[in-house]
């Protein structure tokens, strides 16, 4: 029997590795899975090959079903492989298909539901293993599914909302640029030419715009150009790194309009989160660490982290919130009355309820007030271009009617 290399991670999530002799990798993968071992890398001989990597091809609306849908079988009293195989077999996104096939054998080889989901950290993440470990330890696994899809339909109910405050003008604004480009580029031009053979006296607005369709045509316009779609791929590749997003997430906050959706959005996924967390049975350290990497936001994931350690010194909750100057004066005050009165997770999820409301409106409002400015200012910019075409063309038919 040959002997195989290995890598994986073990109930506890650690990663190990080894040596074993199997018949084949698939007998191997049944080995490791005896012993609790969810296996990422195998190789033999020198070859090796990866385990796939699933995630990427499901979306939070189908993870809300399947969780919707498990909680109920759960609670029926179906078995766990059972659930597993029917909502596999039923699963229209074949790759999620693929996901809980593999889940589902891991689970009928001797392992626990959650070490087999956190061999899928890109579908199952890390609030969602954490979340089923608990209800498999305290015996609510139907209960805990029950919280998870409420928590995410609300999570992609926030997202919507900030698609919604952002697609608008942005969509405006790009579509404006663009038309904009094309008359300073191709229509301009014609009239420009027009314009010098006629010798007409050109007015202050016509002289600007032809001057801009002239710059726009030359070569070092269109470098320009380049330039800045060059610099939007860079600053998104920025803010990939960690020092970039963290300034461009501070930037977003101070913003006057968008920067205050931005915070009560950040506010209302953070309460959600830890609030949901902690009903659950996770402890508050480890939650404050899934909330912290779930955030979202730079500026409001380094603050988590601080309020975390400061936990762990011994301080209270509160006094770290407060002192972060991230989370409102509110937000603070109904924390501490949630540790006084040990109800911490019945108040998170009063405020990230409160809070989503506050969104929901402060979308609507932004929205409704953005409409007429864009109209505006489509009309203002547009009009002005093609405005200042004519106006030549006025002044010359008021000179030939005096003939």
């Amino acid at each position: 029997m040959p002997d195989f290399k290995y890598q994986g991670t073990n109930r506890s999530g650690s990663s190990v590795s080894g040596v074993m002799t199997a018949n084949s990798k698939a007998d191997l993968q049944n080995l490791l899975r005896r012993q609790q071992i969810t296996p990422t890398k195998m190789s033999e001989k020198g070859k090796e090959f990866n385990m796939p990597t699933f995630g990427g091809g499901v979306n939070a609306k189908e993870l809300a079903i399947f969780t919707r849908q498990f909680s109920v079988m759960i609670d029926a009293g179906l078995p766990l492989v059972q659930c597993l195989e029917i909502l596999g077999s039923q699963q229209e996104n074949k790759f999620f298909q693929k996901v809980l096939i593999n889940t589902r054998s891991q689970v009928e080889g001797g392992a626990t539901l959650s070490t087999a989901m956190r061999g899928s950290p890109k579908v199952f993440d890390g609030l969602y293993v954490n979340m089923v470990e608990a209800g498999e330890t305290g015996g609510i696994l139907d209960i805990i599914l029950q919280r998870l899809s409420t928590y995410i339909e609300k999570n992609v109910k926030l997202q919507r909302a900030v698609k919604s405050a952002l697609i608008y003008p942005v969509g405006v604004l790009t579509i404006a640029g663009l038309v904009i480009f094309l008359l300073l580029w191709k229509v301009v031009p014609i009239f420009a030419t027009l314009f010098a053979g006629l010798g007409v006296a050109l007015p202050l607005p016509t002289k600007i715009v032809i001057g801009m369709s002239n710059f726009v045509g030359s070569y070092f316009g269109l470098l320009i150009v380049a330039a800045i779609i060059g610099g939007i791929f860079g600053l998104k590749a920025w803010y990939g790194t960690p020092a970039g997003k963290y300034v461009l997430d501070s930037i977003i906050l101070k913003l006057p309009v968008l920067g205050i959706l931005m915070r009560k959005i950040a506010v209302a996924r953070f309460t959600r989160t830890l609030g949901t967390l902690i009903a659950s049975g996770v402890p508050i350290l480890e939650g404050l660490d899934i909330t912290a990497k779930t955030s979202g936001n730079a500026v409001v994931e380094r603050a988590l982290q601080k309020v975390r350690k400061a936990l762990e010194e011994g301080k209270s909750l509160t006094e770290p919130l407060k002192d972060s100057n991230v989370f409102p004066g509110m937000v603070t005050q109904m924390i501490a009355v949630g540790e006084q009165t040990g109800a911490m997770d019945a108040m998170l999820q009063k405020i990230a309820d409160f809070y989503e409301e506050e969104v929901d409106s402060a979308v609507k409002d932004l929205l409704t007030a953005m409409e007429p400015v864009m109209i505006v200012f489509l009309g203002v910019v547009v009009g002005g271009v093609v405005i200042s075409m004519y106006l030549p063309l006025f002044t010359l038919i008021g000179e030939l009617s005096k003939h």
